[in-house]
């Protein structure tokens, strides 16, 4: 500073405008030597940095690449030089120290950011990460940290103890539980739907309050991110999956089986006994002719050891096309390849009612795919609605117009 004064005075410029002016040239040169050391640490320091990362047998360290850890870190250069340099403005030092230490308490706070996300994203290669995700515990230690440099800011900035602060903070914690209500509810969820293994990245959740029917795609401190499959975002807050209900399907995808429970509705009008020429057409069927062998001994040793009389047809046991027709779903669902053997099958009728006779398949596919799973059902109650009349039996639909249509007079011509 005094040799640029020296060295103004020489050319014959008075000495308050040298001052004037050495102050100029002296922050334009601060700027060039600022710029310059930016521009060598991005061109070649980061270079060489970068080309090393990308190059070792390491990845972890790739992530706090793309996090820009390193870049955000040359920050710091700059706020070096001007502290070099502060010395030359005594009567501005204190200002210039003041702005350089909230400046480095911004970098620092900037890289500890940047490095919280790459550690979540190293975390995240694990795949302990799906049922443990820390990213709601990264957020709150950012929001301490920043919380943190904020009041050493502040104390920069006023010449104040941060202890004073603090204190301050402290009278004001009624206030600061209102500010951070969803954080800290945010918090205690994450822990309890981490403790409890309730969700993780990847399960597929329904929560009809909210819309919600997919995939959760992200877990953070304050919400839930599920992926619909109408591919639209639904985000919950953290906290309502403790205190309100929804499904997790989790469980059927481990299992390896997806249920399937539909049922038929029979009209109760074309129920009846089998007739000699229906026992013997069913004898034909591949999958009943050893159930009808079976069924006609059972029946005929029972009603011979009875004395039944045959003549009417409510004496005794009888084969019913409905019931023959449930033999041979159940058979059918056993051999059928896409469902699940090891899981509970069940072919049942339900009560009665206005549309009919419910006969519920209750079954499980050994593939849990969507796709897969619709196909299998489809296949399964094609061939049951194109099957029931072959036993005599009706499948039960309200009446069209064009049921009605077939049975009204035609109107008579004039």
């Amino acid at each position: 500073m005094n040799y640029i004064k020296e060295l103004l005075a020489e050319l014959g410029i008075n000495a308050g405008l040298s001052v004037y002016l050495a102050n100029i040239i002296l922050i334009l040169i601060i700027g060039i030597v600022s710029l310059a050391a930016k521009f060598l640490t991005n061109k070649v320091v980061l270079r060489i940095v970068t080309h090393y990362i990308r190059n070792n047998r390491f990845q972890w360290d790739n992530y706090l690449l793309e996090r820009k850890v390193f870049h955000k870190l040359s920050l710091i250069v700059p706020a070096i030089i001007f502290y070099y340099f502060s010395f030359s403005f005594p009567a501005y030092q204190a200002l210039i120290e003041k702005g350089i230490a909230i400046y480095l308490i911004v970098v620092v706070l900037l890289v500890l950011d940047a490095s919280l996300n790459a550690v979540n994203d190293i975390y995240r290669t694990f795949d302990i990460s799906r049922s443990r995700p820390i990213k709601g515990y990264v957020q709150v230690v950012k929001i301490f940290l920043f919380i943190i440099g904020g009041i050493l800011a502040i104390s920069s900035l006023i010449g104040e103890s941060p202890v004073i602060l603090i204190s301050g903070i402290g009278a004001l914690s009624a206030v600061m539980m209102l500010i951070f209500k969803d954080s800290l509810l945010g918090l205690v969820a994450g822990v309890q739907l981490t403790t409890n293994d309730m969700v993780k990245v990847g399960d597929w959740i329904e929560m009809p309050k909210y819309g919600a029917n997919g995939d959760i795609i992200d877990i953070s401190l304050h919400t839930v991110k599920v992926q619909n499959f109408d591919k639209t975002i639904t985000t919950i807050p953290s906290y309502a999956l403790i205190s309100d209900s929804f499904i997790n399907w989790r469980g059927m995808q481990e299992a390896g089986g997806r249920r399937i429970k539909r049922a038929v509705y029979i009209d109760m009008n074309s129920i009846g006994f089998c007739t000699p020429a229906m026992i013997e057409k069913f004898k034909k069927i591949h999958l009943l002719s050893e159930y009808i062998l079976d069924k006609e001994k059972e029946i005929g040793h029972y009603n011979r050891e009875n004395e039944i009389d045959h003549t009417v047809s409510v004496n005794g046991r009888a084969l019913t096309n409905i019931g023959v027709f449930r033999a041979y779903i159940e058979r059918y669902i056993e051999q059928h390849p896409k469902i699940h053997k090891s899981m509970t099958r069940i072919v049942r009728q339900l009560a009665p009612g206005e549309t009919g006779l419910p006969l519920e398949i209750y079954a499980f596919t050994n593939d849990i795919s969507w796709v897969v799973y619709e196909g299998v059902q489809s296949d399964i109650f094609d061939h049951i609605l194109a099957i029931a009349p072959e036993f005599g039996l009706h499948v039960f639909q309200s009446p069209s117009g064009h049921d009605f249509r077939g049975s009204m007079p035609k109107a008579e011509a004039y």
